[in-house]
């Protein structure tokens, strides 16, 4: 801290770094006994030798989308019953609809009524991004900040939400209103979730990592360029026609890629003090939308319009050639994305900037691409 002595009195400036450490793991069948990842994968190896020999039992609080707990409640729970752990398993409707500060208070209230050690046992979020990103913000408010953990069960929330540090509910007829940045002590990625969703879903995800190849990975794009509708109907799931099969290499590929840009444009600003982020492509004039259209359009579905309709400027302004345009356009389509949607107007678009001059204190900070993986 710095003091400062004036006529008016005496003043104290203070500068407190706060350093997050988090883990990003890719594993394949979490919900396997024999695989510790989902029980002990937050900790270091030095923490876990400590954590074995305790005598007290193992809690562990679990939040799972209602869908997903249809799907793999039973196996979660079968996991937890092998550990010997204490555990609770809260079923809840994280639905965009419902995505809002009832839900947080309904999680608050059964993790209290449960009860957990705040420091070593980890609220578990086992969902897409709503149920993500609710879980985290829950977790922000108990005891003022109580470590959770991300399970993605989606390819949405595989590469978007579950890999950074923001948590939120939406308010006040807008998206994300309420928020923190607190990051989890650890995520855990497992593509077999995939599948059990829809092809919409996948296709869904496949848009934000469409937003990490414009931006920033020209190989990504040329990868969901060439393979994007096969990846899509696989479900990005290894091919089952041998372990070393091209199908198998371009769908890990692709993943890891999205990730390792993901966090390359993340880490350094967790708390987006900086705003001129890359990540924001797509994301201008789409919150707008998908909220007005609520629940018309999915997430990476309004994403997609969003950076379709930023093709087009990028184009009108040069940064874009026709073909690259063209190439861009038809990856979309191949990936069974919406390329526009009728309420996307002139004054949406127009009340889109003006709440992102809001947001960005005065200055429209607005990514453009400037060729295949270059903005």
């Amino acid at each position: 801290s710095y003091e400062n002595k004036s006529d008016q009195g005496v003043s104290w400036t203070v500068v407190s770094p706060v350093v997050f450490t988090y883990r990003v793991i890719q594993c394949k069948d979490l919900l396997d006994p024999r695989n510790d990842t989902l029980l002990r994968g937050h900790t270091e190896d030095q923490e876990l030798k400590g954590t074995t020999s305790n005598s007290e039992p193992v809690k562990r609080f679990v939040v799972i989308d209602k869908t997903v707990h249809e799907l793999y409640g039973s196996k979660v729970s079968q996991y937890f019953d092998a550990k010997g752990v204490i555990y609770k398993i809260l079923p809840l409707p994280t639905t965009e609809e419902n995505k809002n500060m009832e839900l947080v208070t309904k999680i608050l209230e059964e993790v209290h009524q449960f009860g957990i050690d705040r420091r070593s046992e980890p609220i578990i979020a086992l969902g897409g991004g709503v149920c993500l990103d609710v879980v985290g913000l829950a977790a922000s408010l108990y005891r003022r900040r109580t470590p959770y953990v991300r399970v993605p069960t989606t390819l949405l929330s595989y590469i978007d939400a579950s890999v950074g540090a923001k948590t939120g509910v939406n308010f006040g007829g807008g998206k994300n209103k309420l928020g923190s940045y607190v990051p989890p002590v650890a995520t855990f990625l497992d593509s077999s979730f995939f599948q059990t969703l829809p092809l919409r879903q996948i296709s869904n995800g496949l848009a934000e990592m469409l937003k990490m190849a414009l931006m920033k990975h020209r190989g990504l794009f040329e990868l969901l360029e060439v393979n994007g509708r096969k990846m899509l109907h696989a479900k990005l799931q290894p091919s089952e026609t041998g372990g070393g099969s091209a199908q198998e290499d371009v769908a890990a590929a692709s993943m890891r890629i999205a990730t390792e840009t993901m966090l390359e444009e993340l880490a350094p600003n967790l708390w987006e003090d900086d705003l001129d982020r890359l990540v924001d492509f797509g994301h201008i004039i789409s919150p707008e939308l998908e909220m007005r259209v609520l629940p018309a359009l999915l997430h990476g579905e309004a994403v997609s319009i969003d950076m379709s309709f930023m093709v087009y400027v990028a184009h009108q302004k040069g940064l874009l050639t026709t073909q690259e345009k063209s190439r861009i356009i038809q990856c979309m389509l191949g990936m069974e994305l919406p390329v526009w949607h009728q309420e996307c107007s002139l004054v949406l678009v127009q009340k889109s900037f003006r709440e992102r001059l809001r947001h960005s204190a005065g200055s429209l900070r607005m990514p453009l691409p400037t060729g295949l993986g270059r903005a």
